[in-house]
């Protein structure tokens, strides 16, 4: 199976910054998009930003020109270098990756979703 481990969440104040990672692992025949999303207390899983094997990138309205999304398609990671942060950013991120498995002659494509980090904004 895949397994999508998230890593550098925290708590940072208002104006700073913080940098998540997602690796990738398991029986991985490639991937496509790989992407962020957050959640809020008391709210719906949003996008935050999306980015294709290509390297074609898509942002929330609400992240652009503060957030970058990247990825190292060696490493099977996606990071998500967050600048500027403000109180409403703080959630939990969640890392999502479609991934192609194989199987023999078979190619099968899923949707694989992280753990979760905790990013928190805070004075």
């Amino acid at each position: 199976q895949v397994q999508l481990v998230e890593s550098g969440g925290g708590l940072v104040q208002p104006g700073g910054s913080l940098r998540l990672s997602c690796v990738a692992s398991g029986s991985i025949f490639s991937i496509n998009a790989m992407g962020w999303y957050r959640q809020a207390p008391g709210k719906q899983r949003e996008l935050v930003a999306t980015i294709s094997s290509g390297h074609s990138t898509n942002y929330a309205e609400s992240v652009k020109g503060r957030f970058t999304i990247s990825r190292d398609n060696a490493k099977n990671t996606v990071y998500l270098q967050m600048n500027s942060l403000k109180p409403e950013d703080t959630a939990v991120y969640y890392c999502n990756a479609v991934v192609v498995t194989s199987e023999g002659f078979f190619r099968k494509v899923d949707d694989y979703w992280g753990q979760g980090t905790q990013v928190t904004v805070s004075s």
